[in-house]
């Protein structure tokens, strides 16, 4: 509204202006003057043929009576010309104070339009007051270490809030968010999937009480002065990354970004946005392995697509920090070389790393690791080698945004000693990581849980002090 009221008052100023003959910049008071100078020069000149038509006169006609009209006429034209040269000198002055008055109305219209700037300038400042126009490197290097929100609002297969609870764990509360940061943890990762809270085409509309839940669950994490990353999760089933569907799948892409950067528009630089989890083509021979050209061509589009519709929202969203991410979050160099990432130094890469995934999974093989002795650690330092000559080499920031390891044989130890290797590697190359907690520990198949939910007690202590001792030496 500051905006138009802005412009209607330039708007009069110009009408003002264009009355009075005069203008904002560049004029001055000189065009009265020069109009002043046009009308004298005519005036002179209209007396000059006027005498010299009468002159013609009196040399023609010789008697006295015929010269006496002659000059009686002159006379009354002489006194004609007299009074419209007064006409012009009152003309002049008037047009000088319409000028000057148009002048001083001009310069407090534009005061008041200074005015106005200065107030909507400083309702930006307010609204921004917690987004720190700040590098996506400087922003990450005051993260440490983080925590998943696993297999909670990531859930599928049920519509409405009732699915936060629905694959097992239960119902978030701010004592769970205070717990992990009062442990030490000050990043948070919370998963969400939003195919089942969305409307049909074109709007896609989201669910607003889903919307209302996710945001109740970032505000506790907010509220300890966390990070918080949002992300769109399993949406696998439309989000595919081919050219047959990539058309439908980036309008619909664009139209649920455009929402949630819509939402959370006014929320300060703590809060991030992830635009896609493990994009792949679920079932495909390339699923986890880099995917074909053209899947990495559409994830490049997808990845484009999220930035732009986020920036165009405008606001504390012009300098958001974002995350792109790779082929499945991968970071094997096919995926990673062939990753364009835009020119925005609000802008940083998401990698999974659950390397080497011959330990950290239960793959019930026999080149499966069931132990650590840091024989392939090599594994670790080539990934993170990778991660800095491809990225962090050409400034490019990364955040592991999982990683982890299930709870094998019962050993503990085994774990604890691997989170130090891991984690030293990751401290010293500047990319905080993020554990994959998926609330499972005695049940289920990936036992991946550190957190009781439960109780708020820590289910692997000694790994949780572990990652606390890497980031406290």
């Amino acid at each position: 509204m500051k905006f138009n009221m802005l412009a209607k008052k330039l708007v009069t100023a110009s009408l003002v202006l264009a009355i009075g003959g005069g203008c904002i910049s560049g004029c001055g008071s000189a065009q009265p003057e020069d109009q002043s100078a046009q009308v004298q020069q005519e005036t002179v000149e209209e007396t000059a043929d006027e005498q010299q038509e009468a002159a013609g006169d009196t040399a023609e006609e010789t008697d006295d009576a015929q010269v006496a009209e002659a000059e009686e006429e002159q006379a009354a034209e002489s006194a004609e010309e007299a009074s419209e040269e007064d006409a012009v000198t009152e003309d002049e002055s008037a047009a000088e104070t319409e000028t000057e008055d148009a002048s001083e109305e001009s310069e407090e219209v534009i005061t008041e339009a200074e005015d106005d700037t200065a107030e909507v300038t400083e309702t930006e400042e307010e609204l921004t007051a917690d987004m720190r126009d700040i590098p996506a490197a400087d922003l990450i290097a005051e993260m440490t270490t983080g925590w998943n929100l696993g297999n909670t609002f990531d859930s599928y297969g049920t519509k409405g809030v009732a699915a936060e609870t629905s694959w097992g764990n239960p119902k978030t509360t701010k004592e769970m968010i205070d717990a992990v940061h009062a442990k030490g943890f000050d990043l948070i990762r919370i998963p969400t999937t939003w195919m089942d809270h969305m409307g049909e085409a074109p709007d896609y509309t989201v669910d607003p009480e889903w919307f209302a839940r996710v945001e109740e669950v970032i505000n506790y994490a907010l509220d300890n002065d966390m990070y918080v990353i949002l992300n769109t999760h399993h949406e696998e089933d439309w989000r595919i990354p081919d050219d047959a569907h990539i058309e439908e799948v980036d309008v619909k892409h664009a139209a649920l970004w455009k929402q949630i950067a819509e939402y959370f528009k006014d929320y300060g630089d703590h809060l991030i946005f992830e635009g896609l989890n493990e994009p792949r083509i679920k079932g495909d021979a390339h699923e986890w392995d880099g995917g074909t050209g053209e899947v990495r061509d559409c994830l490049n589009r997808l990845n484009k697509t999220f930035v732009d519709t986020v920036r165009a929202t405008g606001g504390n969203n012009s300098k958001r920090l974002l995350l792109i991410t790779t082929v499945a979050a991968s970071h094997v160099p096919v995926t990673i070389n062939n990753l364009e990432v835009p020119e925005d130094e609000h802008v940083a890469v998401s990698i999974h790393a659950y390397t080497p995934y011959a330990f950290t999974f239960d793959i019930d093989d026999d080149w499966e690791i069931n132990s650590w002795d840091g024989s392939k650690i090599g594994d670790i330092r080539g990934m993170f080698s990778d991660l800095a000559r491809v990225f962090l080499n050409r400034g490019i920031p990364v955040i592991i945004t999982e990683y982890g390891a299930i709870d094998k044989n019962d050993d503990v130890e085994d774990v604890t000693r691997w989170v130090n290797d891991y984690l030293s590697l990751a401290k010293k190359n500047g990319i905080p990581c993020i554990w994959w907690d998926n609330g499972q520990f005695s049940s289920g198949n990936e036992h991946f849980a550190i957190f009781n939910r439960q109780d708020l007690s820590w289910y692997r202590e000694s790994v949780v002090d572990e990652i606390m001792n890497v980031y406290s030496e």
